[in-house]
């Protein structure tokens, strides 16, 4: 019998190479090189034209039940083999009929079942970044097992309620498609690590060279947090990084391939570095679906509020090599939103013993709580409570 296969427990990049970054304005991107491409596992882009799409997580469209409403400008369609035979490129003759339309006058709008949805045997839908973003507004989203004083008669029913997220689209991080247009694409390239201003924003991994050829403008299509808008506007240039040969030690072309090489190791060290805040961090995660060999699973990296933070999602073979991976980082804001609902969660929602953990006062935590915009969750009286407190 076949053992199940582990979660991810961090972001390896085993099997990849980091190659030497390209840069154009506040933009570096670091591409990925894939040392063996086995073609046992294929992906595709599905574009969808909708101004708004509607995803029924219960699978139950139009019927009651908890939807997820976003702006999805495609979705990505895997196949795999079982046996690790490699697959054909497939592309029009699988597009078919995803959800339903609507015309509503002033919008258009799609109406789809689940964020990863099986279409045949050995193929599958999901929703790229959303699919990890709805793990994110899920996460603690029952609000208080215990009836708890404090809480509104809101929280005690319906937990927290609807939850949203702002973020922005690629097309508006400043020099982002002027580097997707211009950059070198390597030949056994099947990914990148985008920074902007030094900053990771976000990090791409596909199954085959050919994949990412086709999907390389698709990050264009991706959102970004805030911080990584704000940092495109903020910055033109990026940190000076240089590193060269001594030609004073080379005399021979052997010489020259092994400085190369050394340069070329230094280069992947640093950047690998560079992206330590999602690389190095412990990794909750959740599986999605099992496609023979596969794993697909979203995440979240430890949360730590004053660091980096990220969300993803990623398909792992059975021997942990990373076939795809997108991710997105946290801004701020989300990140101080979640460790505080998961504080509330560890200590069973108890306002006084969070606090306390927090090194808070209980008037200090509920400050916290309504500037987060969770405010709702408490009663009026230990809000009113609160701010004659805070006044005095």
């Amino acid at each position: 019998m076949a053992t199940k296969q582990k979660l991810l427990t961090d972001i390896s990049l085993k099997g990849l190479e980091i190659a030497p970054s390209q840069i154009r304005g506040a933009v570096r991107i670091v591409p990925l090189l894939r040392r063996e491409v086995r073609g046992d596992l294929r992906l595709m882009q599905r574009n969808y034209n909708e101004d708004i799409t509607i995803v029924s997580l219960d699978g139950n469209i139009p019927e009651p039940g908890m939807k997820y409403y976003s702006y999805v400008p495609h979705g990505l369609v895997i196949s795999w083999s079982e046996d690790g035979s490699p697959l054909a490129s497939f592309g029009g003759q699988i597009m078919k009929s995803d959800g339903k339309r609507l015309d509503c006058g002033c919008a258009t709008v799609r109406l789809m079942h689940r964020m990863a949805k099986r279409e045949a045997k050995n193929q599958l839908r999901f929703l790229p970044l959303h699919l990890a973003m709805e793990g994110f507004l899920s996460l603690f989203f029952s609000g208080p097992d215990i009836a708890w004083s404090e809480y509104s008669k809101y929280a005690l029913s319906h937990g927290l309620g609807s939850r949203y997220e702002m973020s922005v689209s690629g097309r508006y991080i400043a020099g982002l498609e002027d580097a997707l247009r211009v950059f070198e694409i390597h030949p056994r390239q099947v990914g990148v690590l985008v920074f902007v201003a030094e900053t990771l924003a976000s990090a791409f991994v596909v199954p085959t060279p050919e994949d990412y050829r086709a999907l390389h403008t698709s990050l264009l299509e991706d959102f970004y947090g805030e911080l990584i808008y704000e940092y495109s506007l903020m910055f033109d240039k990026p940190l000076p990084m240089d590193l060269s040969v001594d030609d004073s030690t080379i005399n021979s072309l052997a010489d020259l391939r092994s400085a190369i090489a050394k340069m070329r190791s230094h280069w992947a060290a640093f950047q690998g570095f560079m992206a330590e805040g999602l690389l190095q961090r412990q990794l909750n995660s959740q599986r999605v679906f099992t496609a023979g060999p596969f794993v697909l699973q979203r995440f979240i990296t430890d949360l730590r509020p004053k660091e980096e933070n990220h969300i993803g999602e990623a398909i792992v073979r059975e021997n942990g090599e990373l076939e795809y991976l997108k991710t997105y980082r946290l801004s701020a804001a989300q990140t101080r939103r979640v460790y505080l609902l998961s504080q509330l969660h560890f200590y069973n929602w108890n306002i006084d013993a969070t606090a306390k953990a927090l090194g808070n006062t209980r008037e200090e935590f509920v400050t916290r709580l309504e500037t987060a915009g969770f405010g709702y969750l408490l009663n009026q009286q230990v809000r009113d409570a609160a701010r004659k407190k805070g006044k005095k």
